[in-house]
C-alpha cells in the first residue's frame, strides 16, 4: 500500500522536490501503515514567529510602516491645523488603509506626543471592523497623555474602557499610577490606584513598590499606600528613605533659584 502511494506521489509531481513535500494526510497515512510499531514519523511542528503568533496581543506586535503609512503620517501632520481637510484626509485616505499602518502611525504618534492626532486615530480605530477591545491599546494611549498631562483626553479614554469592560492586569495598573504621579497628577494617579485596589486580579507585590517609589515626595498618600501594602504582605518590608532627604532637594533648587 505505501509503496503505491509512493508510485502515485512521484508519477502525480512536477517537480522532484515536491517527493518531499509531503500533506499531513501522507503522514498519516505512513504512520497507519507503517510495519512496525515503532517505526511512526515523527510529529512536524510548526514554528511561527512571536508576530503572528495568537496569544499575543496585536497591539504589542511589532509596528513597521509601509510607504503608504509614512505618507499618511506626513499628511496628517500637515493637515493638523486645519480641521476640513484633516477630516476629509481621515475619512478619503486614513480609513483605507491596512491594519498594521494605522496601528503603526497610531504608535508613531504616541512616541512623538502628538495627541490631537492621537485622538484622532484613537477614534478611527475603534470604529474599524476588526477592532476588539484591548488592554494594551488603552495603555498605550493612557500613558502617552499622562506624559503630557491630558487630563480630559485621559478621562475620556477611561470611560471608553470601563464602557468596554477592558480589565488591566495588576502590573499595568502599577506603570500607570506611576506615569500619573510622575507627571503630578495626583488626583488621577489615585483615581487609578483605587481601581487597582477594587481589581478581581489578586494583589501583587511589584506594582506596589513602584507606586510607592513614585509617592516618596508625597508622604501623607505614600503612608496610605503603605498601610494597604503592609495589610496585605505582612512578610515583607517596605524601605522609607531619610524624612530630611526631599527637605535637603528642595533646598538645593531653592539655592539654585538664587
Amino acid at each position: 500500500m505505501l509503496h503505491l502511494a509512493s508510485k502515485l506521489l512521484r508519477r502525480n509531481s512536477s517537480k522532484p522536490s515536491e517527493i518531499y513535500q509531503l500533506p499531513l494526510i501522507s503522514l498519516l497515512f505512513h504512520n497507519s501503515f507503517a510495519k512496525h510499531k515503532h517505526e511512526r514519523l515523527p510529529l512536524v511542528r510548526y514554528a511561527s514567529g512571536s508576530a503572528s503568533s495568537p496569544s499575543l496581543s496585536l497591539w504589542r506586535r511589532k509596528k513597521e510602516m509601509t510607504k503608504e503609512g509614512l505618507i499618511a503620517a506626513k499628511e496628517l501632520k500637515r493637515f493638523r491645523s486645519d480641521p476640513v481637510r484633516l477630516d476629509r484626509f481621515i475619512r478619503s485616505n486614513v480609513s483605507r488603509l491596512l491594519k498594521s499602518d494605522l496601528l503603526a502611525v497610531l504608535a508613531e504618534f504616541q512616541r512623538q506626543d502628538q495627541v490631537f492626532l492621537c485622538m484622532k486615530l484613537y477614534d478611527v480605530v475603534r470604529k474599524e471592523i476588526w477592532y476588539r477591545p484591548d488592554m494594551y491599546f488603552y495603555r498605550d494611549m493612557l500613558m502617552m497623555l499622562a506624559r503630557n498631562r491630558k487630563v480630559d483626553e485621559a478621562k475620556l479614554v477611561w470611560q471608553d474602557l470601563k464602557r468596554e469592560e477592558v480589565l488591566f492586569d495588576q502590573h499595568t495598573f502599577g506603570d500607570l499610577v506611576r506615569a500619573f504621579l510622575d507627571s503630578g497628577l495626583l488626583s488621577e494617579a489615585m483615581d487609578i490606584y483605587d481601581e487597582m485596589r477594587q481589581s478581581p486580579d489578586p494583589p501583587l507585590s511589584l506594582p506596589f513598590r513602584v507606586i510607592l517609589k513614585g509617592l516618596l515626595p508625597y508622604p501623607e498618600l505614600r503612608e496610605k499606600v503603605k498601610d494597604d501594602f503592609l495589610e496585605l504582605f505582612p512578610d515583607m518590608i517596605v524601605y522609607d528613605p531619610p524624612e530630611d532627604l526631599f527637605e535637603d532637594e528642595d533646598r538645593g533648587k531653592d539655592s539654585e533659584d538664587e
